[in-house]
């Protein structure tokens, strides 16, 4: 979703007191921190270890689809065909299907739930949702009008025979149409430009729920901020729109030779091989006839193979350049931006393909190689959103805004494209996971081009002191929409910045992470499971973290108590006295500064607060102590840093005023 700044600016801004968790729970009983977490133990389906059991398994979807877009009316019609497998282990008496484009309807729950002064999720003041026009269902060789109940975003279809597990195979036929809302709840919709409409199409086809070993069906509502859960399949899908649109969307093209002209394939051959972008149609071909085949209408056909979701985009105001991602083992993809003529400077979309190109090669090197042939940059009225191959993002962002929204939103493409999260459920877990990648990418682009001064760990602490702080782990829908910022984006970020750099170290971190992702590829991971792989991997317990910054709203407060020295004799060496004064513990980083000017930096161990909240250590010193710090890094985020300096300037000021 939407990339991380203007979500920051967003929670600097909110002063005013939200309902949330009370901060009675930050006592200083350190030791609550140390009880066993409980992460599951190990089944046949999911092992303690983190990684799928032996019997690990899920079910799939396979859609065909053919859609019409009808830009006089602003619809789309379509039928979609879902064939689907049952690989559990039980029977299926009935099946639910997903009917997203039902939010946009009067009635839907997420209408009825939408502020009066209006949301950027929710729906208000469009009739919309979906128009199905008939049904079938296919299964044993028995075609059948199955009986159909509708629970707002959700359908059930009652079967006349179960489907058999471990393999039963049923298909799904709709014949549908919907109207394309202004603003989708920031997901999809429409924007007018001087050559015409651009419409952003999602959640535009009836799509299975997912039944798992957790759950079972996952039926939450879409109410809008909570985004969503699929299973994987293949995608064979057609797009008819009239002839002077151009048609992108998730997967391959298949039909190039069709849809474009003969200049633009041998254009599109061209961008295959080059490192720097080349027009498809440039900005003075845009919106004209000549840049398009003559036809009344044209049918783009596109396919994709396990993928989770699919989204295309349609305009015929659309400049189009591409160029080459060069990934690992001479493998190649196709970096593409479409967007109008009134955003292709350079300052703006017009550095875009560029954008896409080192975002996708920056995690395919780090992360996972990227899996798909195109990776495509819409430029339209959704702010920023994100689809299997493809991403939205607002068509007024430009520079650093730019970037920052291409590179989050192109990041989802690892979490939950790849690795398939609950995104209805665990937000942190794709918008959290996503935001902590996004700031090593943007270091990493054109030698810290947009690199932006990084972000202290006291940033999240006035929130986390206040009645506004609520825990990670809560449901989008379920969090304060002025705290979905910080909940599901800043502080699992932060959180995994202090795993990886002050708490595991970045050798091990980046190989459990890694890990992670080779495990969960194109499956459905839980908490748990992250949270069990990266014990497994590192070798460090972890549940004193999980508990503290994941499921609590706890707080650190740490501090240098007081420093003696044995015998009265600097010499003889010190005694420091530090304190863990609040139930959140973290290790300690601790640096000393003798008036000698000899320095030391010394790091504990977390556990070092497993008996209680105060430890001393013996430092070997040679002369006086003019100063210990801890956190002299600030990588912590110390609720009271008051305390967490002794000596120094700060006591020399005292001495002096003393003396007057």
């Amino acid at each position: 979703m939407k990339n991380f700044r203007l979500i920051l600016v967003t929670f600097l801004m909110a002063a005013v007191p939200l309902l949330g968790h009370a901060q009675d729970e930050s006592s200083s009983d350190v030791q609550a921190a140390f009880a066993p977490f409980e992460t599951g133990g190990s089944s046949q389906y999911r092992s303690a270890s983190g990684a799928p059991g032996p019997q690990y398994w899920q079910n799939s979807a396979d859609y065909s689809i053919d859609a019409t877009l009808n830009p006089d009316n602003h619809s789309v019609s379509a039928t979609v065909t879902i064939n689907y497998t049952n690989n559990s282990p039980q029977k299926l008496d009935l099946l639910w299907v997903q009917l997203d484009q039902n939010l946009f309807a009067t009635d839907s729950w997420g209408a009825k739930l939408t502020p009066y002064s209006g949301a950027r999720f929710g729906n208000q003041d469009f009739d919309g949702g979906y128009k199905i026009d008939d049904i079938s269902l296919s299964h044993n060789g028995n075609s059948y009008q199955p009986d159909m109940q509708t629970v707002d975003t959700n359908t059930k279809l009652e079967l006349n025979k179960p489907l058999q597990a471990e393999g039963g195979q049923v298909s799904i036929t709709f014949d549908y149409s919907f109207k394309i809302p202004d603003n989708g709840s920031d997901r999809m919709g429409k924007v007018k430009t001087k050559n015409g409409w651009i419409y952003e199409l999602a959640q535009w086809y009836p799509r299975m729920a997912t039944f798992d070993d957790v759950k079972g069906w996952n039926v939450m509502p879409y109410l809008g901020a909570g985004e969503f859960y699929l299973e994987y399949g293949s995608f064979d899908y057609s797009i008819t729109a009239p002839s002077d649109y151009v048609v992108v969307a998730s997967g391959a093209l298949q039909n190039p030779g069709e849809v474009l002209t003969s200049d633009q394939q041998q254009r599109w051959k061209q961008a295959q091989n080059s490192d720097e972008r080349v027009y498809i149609i440039n900005k003075e071909e845009a919106g004209t006839a000549a840049s398009r085949p003559e036809s009344d209408m044209l049918t783009w056909e596109y396919q994709m193979e396990n993928s989770r979701d699919i989204a295309w985009a349609a305009s015929k105001a659309f400049v189009w350049d591409a160029a080459r991602i060069n990934l690992q083992g001479d493998d190649e993809a196709l970096a593409q931006s479409v967007y109008p003529v009134e955003v292709a400077a350079d300052s703006a979309w017009g550095r875009s393909t560029e954008y896409v190109k080192a975002s996708i090669e920056h995690f395919s090197d780090k992360w996972f190689k990227y899996p798909y042939e195109n990776a495509i940059n819409v430029a339209g009225i959704v702010g920023g959103m994100e689809y299997p191959g493809i991403v939205f993002c607002s068509w007024k962002a430009t520079g650093s805004g730019l970037w920052g929204v291409t590179n989050h939103e192109f990041g989802h493409i690892w979490f939950p494209m790849i690795v398939g999260s609950n995104e209805r459920q665990f937000a942190w877990m794709d918008e959290g996971f996503n935001t902590f990648i996004d700031a090593y990418s943007t270091k990493n682009f054109n030698n810290g081009e947009y690199e932006p001064r990084r972000t202290s760990a006291q940033l999240i602490t006035g929130w986390m002191q206040s009645d506004r702080a609520e825990p990670i782990m809560r449901e989008p829908d379920q969090i304060q929409s002025r705290n979905l910022g910080v909940a599901a984006y800043y502080k699992p970020a932060l959180g995994l910045r202090m795993l990886r750099e002050q708490i595991v170290g970045p050798k091990l971190f980046d190989e459990a992470f890694r890990e992670y992702i080779d495990r969960w590829k194109y499956k459905h991971p839980q908490p748990d499971d992250f949270f069990n792989t990266m014990e497994d991997v590192t070798g460090h317990e972890l549940d004193w973290f999980w508990r503290g910054w994941f499921e609590k709203t706890w707080t650190l407060e740490q501090a240098v108590d007081s420093v003696n020295y044995i015998e009265d004799d600097p010499a003889n060496g010190s005694l420091i006295s530090i304190s863990n004064n609040n139930k959140m513990v973290m290790p300690v980083d601790i640096k000393i500064t003798e008036t000698d000017g000899d320095t030391e930096m010394i790091h504990l161990p977390v556990q070092v607060w497993n008996r209680g909240s105060t430890w001393t250590i013996k430092h070997d010193s040679d002369s006086e102590i003019s100063k210990v710090v801890i956190d002299p890094g600030n990588n912590f985020p110390d609720v009271d840093l008051s305390n967490n300096t002794w000596g120094g300037t700060k006591e020399k000021k005292m001495m002096e005023e003393s003396d007057s």
